[in-house]
């Protein structure tokens, strides 16, 4: 293909991609209710269990419902038309692509979008403890209230589930290293001290210091997944010397 036809095939990729993603945003839209709600339940058990009647997540300007159905919407949007642009890179860049690295890519893909489902699952899960926790900190005491302003509370809420999600996808990362030849197995799991050093100090900081049972959740699940890679990882150097051996390309060992 000339470079015109790239350009050409691009902008329709991109169009597609567009089309999915605006789609995705309106169904979005339409289930902003039910998703505030969910998401404003323990703002609820918040001012439930502190007895404090204002409470309340706070909409301070007049657009404010709006922008923060919108901004639910676009961060459904993306999710649902996920398929869709994916695909749609996909098949912009395969045709230059070699079968074995079409192969890693597929392997990468198939294993990088259920880890990062479960960290968002496992980030909805810390989320409400995380509120409570941070909830039983404003006095207890008559004319005390909690406002939350509807676009922190939005914030707090989207990046922490991104954190977390992103970080279970760590380990495919390291599969890829090893894949590519540039780290070993062997390599990978002789650094485990550093790498729960990382996790733990990583842990901590993505949950508060008093949610105990927040950060032991999300560093074990870190954890595992860590020495879940390091181990796959010796599997594919044990099968790539198998190989290599049976085709002669390992080097003679040394005569005692």
């Amino acid at each position: 293909m000339s470079l015109g036809q790239h350009i050409l095939e691009l902008r329709k990729r991109l169009f597609i991609a567009a089309a999915g993603l605006i789609l995705g945003m309106v169904i979005g839209f339409l289930i902003s209710g039910p998703v505030i709600d969910l998401l404003t339940q323990p703002i609820a058990a918040v001012a439930a269990s502190h007895n404090h009647a204002y409470t309340k997540l706070n909409f301070n300007t007049v657009t404010s419902g709006f922008d923060l159905r919108m901004r639910i919407a676009f961060s459904i949007g993306i999710l649902i038309s996920a398929p869709v642009w994916l695909w749609q890179i996909w098949a912009f860049v395969m045709p230059g692509l070699t079968r074995k690295e079409i192969r890693y890519t597929v392997g990468f893909v198939a294993a990088a979008v259920p880890l990062f489902a479960a960290g968002l699952y496992t980030g909805f899960l810390i989320v409400p403890h995380m509120i409570e926790l941070m909830g039983n900190f404003v006095p207890n005491g008559q004319g005390v209230s909690q406002f939350y302003d509807y676009s922190a509370y939005y914030d707090f809420v989207f990046k922490l589930l991104l954190v977390v999600g992103v970080s279970f996808i760590t380990p495919v990362f390291l599969v890829a290293l090893n894949l590519a030849g540039i780290m070993s197995g062997r390599a990978i799991l002789k650094g485990w001290r550093v790498a729960i050093i990382i996790i733990c100090v990583f842990a901590a900081a993505a949950t508060p210091a008093a949610d105990v049972t927040s950060m032991l959740l999300l560093g074990g699940i870190l954890c595992v997944l860590y020495f879940a890679a390091a181990l796959l990882s010796m599997l594919f150097d044990r099968r790539k010397r198998k190989r290599q051996d049976a085709e002669g390309l390992l080097p003679p060992e040394p005569v005692a």
